[in-house]
């Protein structure tokens, strides 16, 4: 017979989550705590969102919130968020950054094998 622990996140009596370990348990927990607290914030101001709608952006903060912070510090998106977030669709393809990297590096490359072209002079008329 096995003997299983199992951590278990409860919010106002119902079970949110089941966890192996209570560091990730607890961690959750503390993300909830977070949303709460935006919820809360969100349904306080100015604006008008019904509480479902206030939920849902609180947990979205509160999942994202090291994403957050970046942008609170530096008014940017991090860079591998910036590179997921999609782009608007045009007639060309998007091109990565590594495809750019490829082509410059064809590009030098064919430029070093490729003899130089010869200067031709313009011949002055007497």
């Amino acid at each position: 017979m096995a003997v299983e622990t199992k951590f278990v996140v409860v919010r106002k009596g119902e079970e949110k989550m089941t966890f192996a370990n209570k560091k990730e348990a607890d961690a959750y927990d503390k993300m909830l705590d977070m949303a709460d607290a935006f919820t809360d914030w969100l349904l306080q101001s100015e604006l008008e969102i019904d509480e479902s709608l206030a939920e849902n952006i609180a947990l979205r903060l509160a999942e994202q919130k090291d994403t957050v912070q970046h942008i609170l510090r530096t008014s940017k998106l991090p860079e591998e968020e910036a590179a997921k977030e999609p782009v608007a669709q045009t007639e060309e393809p998007a091109v990565t950054e590594a495809e750019t990297e490829e082509a410059a590096e064809e590009t030098t490359e064919e430029t070093a094998a490729a003899p130089a072209p010869k200067k031709t002079r313009a011949a002055k008329a007497a």
